[in-house]
């Protein structure tokens, strides 16, 4: 007869087994390594995300930026302060609609970019992997993530 400690149902998991610790060591490793290649062009790794978007796409409403960034409003907002203060970008209200405020770059804020261009080299560098499996690393976390919001 099986006793309770041996039944796999009533084990606890082990923490190297699951794969939030995995995604969530990660991410802190990865931004562990974001923090110290961004310290010289002066961002944290949630307003180089902005940067990103907006060098993509320069005036972004704080709305499209939030939908792109998996981040509300209210986290969004007093990151784009502070962003601000630092004169990296503009915000301004939308003439049409009093309602929306667009968040555009400053030259200092664009200049950034030359610089910033050359991390994902350096960041694929530290990874120790070749582009094949960054690129499909990269598919299924995507993957995964969509799932996971369907069910959230």
């Amino acid at each position: 007869m099986a006793t309770p400690s041996s039944n796999p149902l009533h084990q606890v998991p082990r923490l190297d087994a699951q794969l939030c610790f995995a995604l969530y060591s990660t991410s802190l490793a990865m931004n562990k390594l974001y923090r110290k290649l961004l310290r010289k062009l002066g961002l944290t790794y949630s307003q180089y995300l902005v940067m990103m978007v907006l060098w993509e796409q320069n005036e972004q409403t704080v709305s499209a930026l939030g939908e792109r960034l998996f981040l509300d409003s209210a986290t969004l907002t007093p990151l784009l302060k502070r962003m601000e203060q630092a004169a990296l970008i503009h915000r301004n209200r939308c003439p049409n609609d009093e309602r929306q405020v667009i968040i555009s770059l400053t030259e200092q804020g664009d200049r950034l970019r030359e610089e910033a261009a050359k991390l994902p080299e350096q960041v694929l560098c530290a990874s120790g992997c070749d582009v094949a499996q960054i690129v499909d690393m990269k598919e299924t976390l995507n993957t995964l993530r969509a799932s996971l919001m369907k069910n959230a």
